[in-house]
């Protein structure tokens, strides 16, 4: 298939193979992905003070009988207003992992779907010799503007960093990190060749075979 080429010094197409990705999506294990890296990024730190947390005495507000009101053990019982809270929200870890295995399969079966649906392109980082917002959005511009852009690298380069960085809608990851929610969450992936050999490697039908 044909490729675009996008980046500062270079456009047109390339042709490139991407039989490696195969062509099945997994919308299931799409979404399993997916959930685990949102409950990955949750900080669980949310707590709220139960019965035994909150400031008050423990003495009894009044007597047990003869008083003509309802029986109180203190004022921290959570019937009672600014008392405790019951079965209410504590901090915990809500991180989990998937199977490796399914991990790449996802990861390929993401990019398999931008590849069909065309919404693949290669990036060309080597007229970033230095920082530039302002190529950058000149190579933004020059590809319509798309909303949201995915740029992988075959390893961390600064100066793309930097130029991208200030724009809301323009992700840079590197192969190695790369995930199937960072591909799910962009319009247009822009990879380097060099990316996607390591994605081949990493992930294609061949590595998980």
């Amino acid at each position: 298939m044909e490729l675009k080429v996008h980046g500062k010094s270079k456009q047109g197409a390339q042709a490139y193979d991407a039989a490696a990705f195969g062509e099945g999506v997994y919308y299931r294990l799409l979404k399993d992905s997916v959930d685990m890296f949102m409950a990955n990024q949750r900080q669980g730190t949310v707590k709220t003070k139960i019965r035994s947390e909150v400031a008050f005495s423990g003495k009894k507000p009044w007597k047990q009988k003869h008083t003509g009101r309802a029986r109180a053990g203190d004022k921290k019982s959570p019937i009672w207003r600014k008392g405790g809270t019951t079965f209410g929200p504590r901090p915990r870890d809500y991180s989990y992992h998937m199977p490796s295995k399914q991990r790449r399969v996802a990861l390929r079966s993401a990019l398999a779907g931008k590849f069909r649906d065309g919404e693949v392109g290669l990036f060309d980082a080597a007229g970033f010799d230095s920082p530039s917002a302002k190529a950058a959005r000149g190579t933004l511009v020059a590809a319509g503007s798309p909303r949201r852009v995915l740029i992988v690298l075959s390893a961390a380069n600064e100066n793309v960093w930097k130029s991208f960085r200030n724009f809301p809608g323009v992700q840079v990851r590197t192969a190695l990190e790369l995930c199937a929610h960072d591909v799910l969450a962009c319009t247009q992936v822009w990879a380097e060749v060099s990316a996607l050999k390591e994605l081949e490697a990493r992930v294609g039908a061949a590595a998980s075979a």
